[in-house]
């Protein structure tokens, strides 16, 4: 598999001098966690403007809020990008139902989601992405789900300069991408 291992680190979108390069990357599934259960609200509204700029393609997005005293998240995918390239609410159901849902639901639901979990193992999202997700995003915190190409990283980095955000990103080769579109039909 040709692609960056999944990583972890809490960022400032303005830190290192490598973000500063005004580059273009390939498809990236980018998981951003915020402290609270509005700030992906937030980010999403940035992110969205940054790509009215064309200085980000959102391929698909949907964000994931989980009040304090709520016993699962609310999911929304996000609705301005359904057009083309979008992956839909299949991805997202079962992307979202192994992250938050499944732990919940027992052992035999368990292991028959474990044998659908395989086929995006082949797309990039391995279980270390999957348990990263589930250990970080919890009561209170919000998380933005995004999948993203042609972003130009130091504009980008300059609009979430005072955001700051725990980053788990998996990076997404073409063919990676092209598996994920066919797994689910899109």
């Amino acid at each position: 598999m040709n692609r960056a291992p999944a990583s972890s680190k809490v960022v400032s979108a303005a830190t290192g001098a490598a973000t500063r390069k005004a580059t273009k990357m390939a498809s990236t599934l980018s998981v951003w966690k915020f402290e609270t259960a509005d700030g992906a609200d937030e980010a999403e509204k940035i992110l969205l403007d940054l790509q009215k700029q064309n200085l980000v393609t959102v391929v698909d997005a949907a964000v994931v809020s989980w009040d304090v005293d709520a016993k699962k998240p609310k999911t929304r995918q996000l609705n301005s990008t359904t057009g083309a390239g979008a992956l839909g609410g299949s991805f997202w159901g079962l992307l979202f139902g192994l992250i938050f849902f499944v732990p919940l639901l027992g052992a035999a639901i368990g292991a028959a989601a474990g044998a659908l979990a395989g086929s995006l193992v082949d797309v990039g999202i391995d279980d270390s992405f999957i348990k990263g997700v589930r250990e970080k995003v919890t009561p209170g915190t919000s998380a933005l789900f995004v999948m993203t190409t042609g972003v130009v990283v130091d504009r980008v980095a300059d609009a979430f300069s005072d955001v700051k955000a725990h980053l788990i990103e998996t990076n997404l080769s073409h063919d990676e991408e092209a598996k994920l579109r066919e797994v689910f039909g899109d």
